[in-house]
C-alpha cells in the first residue's frame, strides 16, 4: 500500500496539467499513488492522464459519475489507499520537496491531523494586490493556534496544499456539496471536532491565479457563500449557549456579516464602532455603541468584523485588556 494518496481532480486542464504532472513526478518522496479523477472534461485532459498512467504505475485514472469538484473528490477519496491523503490541483505546481516535508511534519507531530504549506501565487502578471494580501495572511499562519485564532476570517489552509490523515478525513465525513466552499467546510469541521492543523513554513506550492478559476466563477465560492458557512458553524460552536452576538465594526464587513447573522436567526445586540458619526445611529434597528459600552453585553459573543489586519489587532488588544478570551468570548470574522 502506498503511504500517501494524491487526489487530483481534473476538468478541462489540458493546457496546465503537464506542469502539474511534472511537479509530481519530481517529488523527492516517492511512496505515493495518484488518484486522478477526470471531471467530465471536453479537452484532452483524459488522454493526458491515461498516457501518464501508462508510463507510471503509481497513477490510477478514474471518471466521476456526476459533474462537479465535490463528486470528483469523493470518487478519488473512495479509491484512495494511503494512510495520508494529499490534495493537488491540475493547474498548480508543487515544489519537489512538498510531500517529503509534509509527511515529515505529520510523522514528527502526531497531534497534527492535517497540514498545509506556504504558497506563492503565479503568474506574476495576473496576480492583483488583493491576492497578495491574502497570500501574506495565509502564509503567516503556521502553528495550530494561528489557524484556530483566524479560522473564521478565511480558510487558513490553501486546499491544494492539504495533507491529512485519511482516518481523520473519513471521521469528519469527507467532502460535502452544500452550496458553499467544500474546502473551507472541511477545515471548519476539522476545527469544530478538535483536530489541530499546521503548516510547513516554506513555500512548497505555486498556486495559479486567473479569472477562470472555480473560486472566481462558481457562486459556491462567493463572499455571501463564505458568510453563510461561517455563521452556520458559529451557531453550532462559539455562539451555542451565548446570548446572541455583538458585531465590532459598522463598515461594509460588519454590516454584511450582521445581515447573515440576522438571516440565520442570531440575536444582534449592537454594533461597536470608533467613528463618532456612526455612534448613536442604528443599523438594521440595532444601535451603534462605543467600545466603552461593550461591558454591558458580555453574555453575547463579540465578533470582530473588520477587513484589515491592523483593525483586528486593535480589537484584540482592547478585548484582551478587558480580560476576555479569544475563541471563547470573542473571535475575528470577515
Amino acid at each position: 500500500m502506498p503511504r500517501l494518496s494524491v487526489l487530483l481532480p481534473c476538468r478541462d486542464a489540458a493546457g496546465e496539467l503537464p506542469e502539474a504532472v511534472a511537479s509530481l513526478e519530481a517529488q523527492t518522496f516517492r511512496d505515493f499513488e495518484v488518484v486522478a479523477v477526470d471531471d467530465h472534461s471536453t479537452d484532452d485532459t483524459f488522454a493526458i492522464l491515461r498516457a501518464w498512467a501508462e508510463r507510471d504505475g503509481r497513477v490510477r485514472v478514474l471518471r466521476s459519475q456526476r459533474p462537479g469538484l465535490v463528486s470528483a473528490l469523493s470518487t478519488g477519496l473512495a479509491a484512495a489507499r494511503g494512510e495520508l491523503v494529499a490534495r493537488m490541483d491540475a493547474d498548480d505546481i508543487a515544489d519537489p520537496r512538498r510531500f517529503e516535508q509534509q509527511v515529515a511534519l505529520l510523522d514528527a507531530r502526531r497531534d497534527i491531523a492535517a497540514c498545509g504549506t506556504r504558497v506563492r501565487y503565479f503568474p506574476e502578471k495576473v496576480v492583483r494586490d488583493g491576492a497578495r494580501r491574502y497570500e501574506r495572511w495565509i502564509n503567516a499562519l503556521i502553528e495550530p493556534e494561528d489557524h484556530a485564532r483566524d479560522i473564521f476570517v478565511e480558510c487558513p489552509i490553501p486546499h491544494p496544499t492539504l495533507v491529512i490523515r485519511r482516518s481523520v478525513l473519513h471521521a469528519v465525513g469527507g467532502y460535502r456539496n452544500l452550496g458553499w466552499p467544500e474546502d473551507y467546510d472541511l477545515v471548519l469541521r476539522l476545527w469544530a471536532a478538535g483536530y489541530r492543523m499546521a503548516k510547513v513554513p516554506e513555500i512548497l506550492l505555486h498556486w495559479r491565479e486567473g479569472a477562470t478559476r472555480t473560486s472566481r466563477t462558481n457562486p459556491a465560492y462567493s463572499h455571501a457563500a463564505f458568510r453563510r458557512l461561517k455563521v452556520h458553524v458559529l451557531r453550532r460552536t462559539l455562539l451555542a449557549g451565548r446570548d446572541g452576538a455583538l458585531v465590532w465594526g459598522a463598515g461594509p464587513t460588519g454590516k454584511a456579516f450582521a445581515r447573515e447573522l440576522l438571516r440565520q436567526g442570531v440575536r444582534l445586540h449592537a454594533f461597536v464602532d470608533l467613528d463618532p458619526r456612526k455612534v448613536g445611529q442604528s443599523i438594521y434597528d440595532t444601535p451603534v455603541i462605543m467600545p466603552t459600552e461593550v461591558g454591558r453585553f458580555l453574555d453575547a459573543l463579540i465578533l470582530g468584523a473588520v477587513g484589515q489586519p491592523r483593525g483586528r489587532t486593535e480589537i484584540r488588544r482592547t478585548l484582551d485588556a478587558m480580560g476576555l478570551e479569544e475563541m471563547r468570548d470573542y473571535c475575528m470574522v470577515a
